[in-house]
C-alpha cells in the first residue's frame, strides 16, 4: 500500500525550500552586485579609460603649450645680432625679424595731479639700514652754497670750434620723407650736414675738436628774440626743460634754497602751438617773461618737423644755448623738479668730482634690449632701428650690459653737468647721433659714452635717485607735429 506519509512529502518539501533559499541568496547577491555597480560603476569605467589613455593625456596638453609658444614667439619683433663682425665692405649681420607689433593704447593710471608738490623724500634699504637715495646737504649748508670759480679744464679736450657752412639751404628735417627717400638726411642748415667721414673723426679725440653741433647759421632755424637771448647770456647755473607741440603743462620747481633762487636760472622753452595751448587752459606768460618762477622762451621757426627731435636742442646743447653757463640740470617736461638745483650739483657733480650725471635706464641695460624694446612699444620703425644698431654693431659696440664697469643703458629724462669742452663734446655727438638716426637717446648715449674712451669722470645715478629729483607727473596729452 502506498505510504502518503510525510516521509515523502517532508523530503520534497525540504528540497524545495533549500532550492527557493539559495535562489533567494543569488538575487540579494545580484541585487547588491548590482547596487555596488551603480554607485562605483562610472568611477570604475573612467579608472579603467585613464589607465588605458594615459599616455595621450600626458603628450596632448604638452604639445599644446609648444604649439602656444611658438605662436606667442612668432608674433613678437625681435632683433638678432650675428656673432660674426660686419666689415667696412660687408653689412654687419643684424637683422631685424618683425612680424607683428603690438598696437597696445596707452592706459590712464592714477589722476597725475596726486603727484604734485610732494617733498617727502625717496628712500631705499641698504646693508639693512634705510636710507635716503640722494643726500642732500642739510638746509643751512644749501643757503651757504655758491657756484665754484670757473677752472681751466684737465680734460684731453681743450676747445671746441663749431662747423660753420654756408652753402646749404634750411628746408627742416622730415622724418617721414626720410623713412621713404633713404637718400634725404635729417640734416640740415641748422644741424651741419655731417659725413660719415666727418662722423668718423669727431669721435678722435684732440685738444682742439672741430664738428658739428647745431645753430652754426644765423637764419638756421630755433629762433628766440635778443631779449630772451640777453636773459639767457647772463645765466651761471640753469634748470631747463621744453614743452614743444602742446604736449605738457610747465610744473613749477619746489624745495630750492633761497641761495638757488637768487643764482640759479629756470627757463622753459615753448614753441607757439604750447602757447596756444597753454592759454587755453589759463596759463599766460606775464609781460615780463615769467610763468612764476619759470622764464619762458618762445622759439620760432624750429629746425626740424619731428617734434621729438625738436626737443633734443634744449636737452643736449644747453651748452650752446647758454654759452656762459657753467652748469646745467636738464628735467623732462613729464616731471616736477622738487629739489634745491645747488645742492643736487653739490650732491652728484662736486661731491664725486664728476662732470656729468645721469639718470640710469631702470628695466634695461643694453643697447640692443632698448633696440628690441623701441620696436615693440611702437616708438621707432624697424627699419630705422635696424640701421643704426646695424653700424653700432659694425662699429664694434658690445652687446654686454655693462662696460667701464657702469651701466650702459640711460634713461636720461634728468641730466646734470658741468660745460667743459669734454662734456660739450659729449653733447653735440650725441645729438648728432639722434639726427643721423633715430629720435630714441637712449640708443645712442651709450654708443657715443663708448667712442669716448676718455671719458671716465660720469655719474650714472639709480633710479631711486631720479624719484627722488622729480616729482613725475607723466604725458598729458599727444604732441602736435609741426606743419611740414
Amino acid at each position: 500500500m502506498f505510504d502518503n506519509n510525510s516521509n515523502v512529502a517532508i523530503s520534497v518539501l525540504d528540497e524545495e525550500s533549500d532550492d527557493h533559499g539559495r535562489m533567494r541568496a543569488r538575487a540579494r547577491r545580484k541585487r547588491k552586485k548590482l547596487l555596488h555597480r551603480g554607485e562605483n560603476g562610472f568611477a570604475l569605467r573612467l579608472l579603467r579609460k585613464l589607465l588605458k589613455y594615459w599616455m595621450l593625456l600626458i603628450i596632448i596638453p604638452v604639445v599644446g603649450f609648444l604649439v602656444f609658444e611658438a605662436f606667442i614667439i612668432g608674433t613678437k619683433p625681435s632683433l638678432m645680432v650675428s656673432s660674426q663682425r660686419g666689415t667696412p665692405n660687408e653689412p654687419s649681420q643684424f637683422s631685424l625679424e618683425f612680424n607683428k607689433v603690438d598696437q597696445a593704447t596707452p592706459t590712464l593710471g592714477k589722476d597725475p595731479k596726486s603727484n604734485l608738490n610732494r617733498l617727502d623724500p625717496t628712500t631705499r634699504v641698504i646693508g639693512g639700514v634705510r636710507q635716503r637715495c640722494l643726500k642732500l646737504l642739510p638746509p643751512e649748508e644749501l643757503e651757504h652754497l655758491d657756484i665754484p670759480a670757473g677752472k681751466e679744464s684737465r680734460g684731453p679736450v681743450k676747445k671746441v670750434l663749431y662747423i660753420s657752412e654756408s652753402d646749404t639751404s634750411f628746408a627742416g628735417g622730415n622724418t617721414a620723407l626720410s623713412q621713404q627717400h633713404p637718400e634725404v638726411t635729417r640734416f640740415n642748415l641748422f644741424t651741419g650736414n655731417q659725413t660719415l667721414h666727418e662722423r668718423e673723426s669727431s669721435f678722435e679725440v684732440k685738444e682742439t675738436m672741430m664738428l658739428h653741433c647745431g645753430f652754426y647759421s644765423s637764419a638756421g632755424g630755433f629762433k628766440i628774440t635778443d631779449k630772451d637771448q640777453s636773459y639767457m647770456n647772463a645765466c651761471k647755473a640753469v634748470v631747463s626743460t621744453c614743452a614743444f607741440g602742446g604736449g605738457d603743462d610747465l610744473y613749477q620747481p619746489i624745495g630750492m634754497s633761497g641761495a638757488s633762487l637768487k643764482k640759479v636760472c629756470y627757463v622753459a622753452f615753448w614753441d607757439e602751438i604750447t602757447v596756444r595751448a597753454q592759454e587755453s587752459v589759463g596759463h599766460r606768460i606775464e609781460e615780463n617773461g615769467f610763468i612764476g618762477k619759470w622764464r619762458v622762451v618762445v622759439v620760432r621757426d624750429l629746425p626740424f618737423s619731428d617734434q621729438r627731435l625738436n626737443g633734443k636742442v634744449p636737452k643736449m646743447l644747453s651748452h650752446r644755448l647758454f654759452p656762459q653757463a657753467e652748469y646745467s640740470i636738464w628735467v623732462d617736461s613729464k616731471s616736477q623738479f622738487r629739489r634745491d638745483p645747488l645742492g643736487v650739483l653739490e650732491a652728484l657733480l662736486w661731491r664725486s668730482n664728476s662732470v656729468i650725471a645721469i639718470s640710469e635706464h631702470g628695466a634695461r641695460g643694453s643697447v640692443y634690449d632698448e633696440a628690441r624694446a623701441v620696436v615693440k612699444k611702437n616708438k621707432a620703425t624697424p627699419e630705422e632701428v635696424e640701421v643704426q644698431i646695424n653700424q653700432y654693431h659694425k662699429d664694434g659696440l658690445p652687446q654686454d650690459k655693462r662696460f667701464n664697469g657702469r651701466k650702459a643703458l640711460s634713461e636720461a629724462s634728468i641730466i646734470v653737468r658741468k660745460h667743459t669742452p669734454l662734456t660739450n663734446l659729449l653733447m653735440c655727438l650725441w645729438f648728432s647721433e639722434v639726427v643721423r638716426f633715430t629720435s630714441r637717446d637712449q640708443l645712442s648715449f651709450p654708443y657715443v659714452l663708448w667712442r669716448l674712451k676718455a671719458f671716465q669722470n660720469v655719474n650714472m645715478f639709480p633710479v631711486c635717485t631720479r624719484k627722488d629729483l622729480v616729482n613725475s607727473m607723466g604725458h598729458l596729452r599727444k604732441v602736435k607735429p609741426l606743419q611740414s
